[in-house]
């Protein structure tokens, strides 16, 4: 009933994960993808105002040195007329301010929005062009403010959010004679025009972000195609089928996530594989007993010699049961990780121990070939339990006379512990295989005795203080089993 029960229950919390997933709007409107998008979006939108507002601050400081250069220019060149000759008399100008006047008013034609103005003698001579706007007519401010220079002016003055007037005004005094030439610019058209390019960048912006934001979410639906094959792929893996795997493009982090996937995947397959055998192989070890002793209980009669060799049958029977699940118990403790108790261990005196208690478990011709110098961080009493065993399945392979052999040594990093027999050796196909739980050699004489487990104990011990077992075998030859135990072990240091 117990599978049926998980069964169902799988089921119940599959419906239910159903349920609770995000409905459709939710996944559009708050999935990755759009959320990638809306990201983009928001950094290309802020990234673009900045720069058009770096953009537009950068042309205004340009036009303010354009402004500026061109003041500076019409001054020097006034000045320099000034120091000349009449073209007309080729003589110097002398005290004629007016004739200076009108020599550079007819050789410079300013520009669009510049102004060339000039007094004499405190009111308005002449101007170029004729046609002034009315903050420059002569009866404004301005031009009562510049009658009245002594000495040069720079300055500007913001007319209106979007007109700024600049101008240089250059006193020029021959004799009794007092003349002002001003140099005038309104940056009201180049502004206009410096917006116009703002605002054709700003349209040109907003058209490259629409397409650039389509093509952010085609990528990003192409980036995250893997990760909706492998939901997909989870959706439909189940107890029975784990052999679904998500092909690998590419060498990005979806890349290596994809490969994380399908090596978990890989690790649960093993997992849910040896769960299965393990229960199959169980629940057989289990059964034989239980049927022996139903069998003989059912068949109890009255006789007491007969009841007398049943209850040592059946109390045979539950002892094979209790050690049984004992090594169950061993074996499920060395995955957890108070599974060691560590402590400094003599390589030489443990050896000796192991010797002596192996010499009792049964009439065999011992010997203790070689006695390691040196010591490790081990559990002592887990050792022990670790060769004994390869001992004792080494009397279960070899008969009386033949020679079992332990030893150590220490090499290489390693204190190596070895158990050597001259028994009936292990097939070549079988060497891997008898490490497995419930496995054994398809040679042994004695495949009724034990569950198979006890080899599978000792690769647990082994593996759990960071070492290994080998096998070195031949049929009719004997076998070799070293369990191989590094000094410096990868859970810490010494003890």
């Amino acid at each position: 009933m117990a599978p049926k029960i998980f069964s169902t229950r799988s089921n119940q919390n599959a419906q239910a994960t159903k349920k609770n997933r995000f409905p459709g709007w939710r996944r559009i409107f708050f999935g990755v993808r759009t959320r990638i998008l809306v990201s983009y979006v928001v950094l290309m939108t802020f990234s673009t105002l900045v720069c058009i507002l770096a953009i537009r601050e950068i042309l205004l400081v340009q036009l303010e040195e354009q402004v500026e250069k061109f003041l500076i220019k019409e001054i020097k060149e006034f000045k320099r007329l000034t120091k000349g000759r009449n073209p007309s008399t080729a003589q110097p100008f002398a005290d004629d301010v007016a004739a200076i006047f009108d020599v550079f008013l007819s050789r410079n034609v300013p520009h669009e929005d510049a102004y060339l103005i000039t007094l004499l003698n405190g009111k308005f001579y002449k101007s170029n062009p004729k046609a002034l706007p009315a903050t420059l007519q002569p009866n404004s401010d301005f031009v009562k403010h510049w009658d009245k220079l002594k000495q040069p002016e720079r300055g500007q003055k913001k007319l209106t959010s979007t007109n700024t007037l600049y101008y240089l005004a250059q006193p020029v005094v021959k004799g009794k004679t007092h003349g002002v030439f001003v140099v005038a610019y309104s940056n009201h058209s180049a502004l206009e025009q410096v917006n116009q390019a703002v605002i054709v960048i700003i349209q040109v912006t907003i058209a490259v972000l629409a397409v650039a934001s389509v093509l952010a979410w085609v990528v990003a639906g192409r980036l995250l195609d893997p990760l909706s094959l492998l939901i997909e792929t989870a959706r439909s893996i189940t107890e029975s089928d784990l052999s679904q795997r998500i092909p690998v493009q590419g060498v990005d982090q979806i890349a290596e996530l994809t490969m994380t996937f399908n090596e978990m995947l890989d690790r649960l397959q093993t997992a849910f594989a040896s769960q299965r055998n393990f229960i199959n192989d169980a629940s057989h070890e289990l059964r034989t007993p239980i049927t022996i002793i139903r069998g003989h209980l059912e068949l109890l009669g009255d006789d007491p010699q007969e009841r007398r060799e049943t209850v040592e049958l059946v109390t045979d029977e539950l002892d094979r049961m209790s050690r049984f699940v004992d090594d169950l118990l061993l074996l499920a403790k060395t995955e957890q990780p108070n599974f060691l108790n560590l402590q400094t261990v003599d390589i030489s005196s443990l050896t000796e121990e192991l010797y002596t208690k192996a010499t009792a478990l049964a009439e065999r011709n011992w010997c203790l070939e070689h006695k390691g110098v040196g010591r490790i961080v081990a559990d002592r009493q887990r050792l022990t339990q670790a060769m004994m065993n390869l001992a004792e399945n080494a009397t279960q392979h070899t008969i009386d006379g033949d020679i079992i052999a332990l030893g150590s040594v220490v090499t290489k990093g390693n204190a190596r512990f070895w158990v050597r027999d001259t028994g009936v050796g292990i097939p070549p196909g079988d060497q891997e295989r008898i490490f497995e739980r419930f496995a054994r050699g398809s040679s042994s004489r004695r495949r009724s005795e034990g569950a198979g487990l006890g080899l599978s104990i000792v690769s647990a011990i082994a593996t759990a203080h960071g070492g290994r077992v080998e096998l070195k075998s031949k049929p009719g030859k004997g076998s070799t089993f070293t369990i191989v135990i590094p000094l410096d072990p990868p859970f810490g240091g010494s003890v």
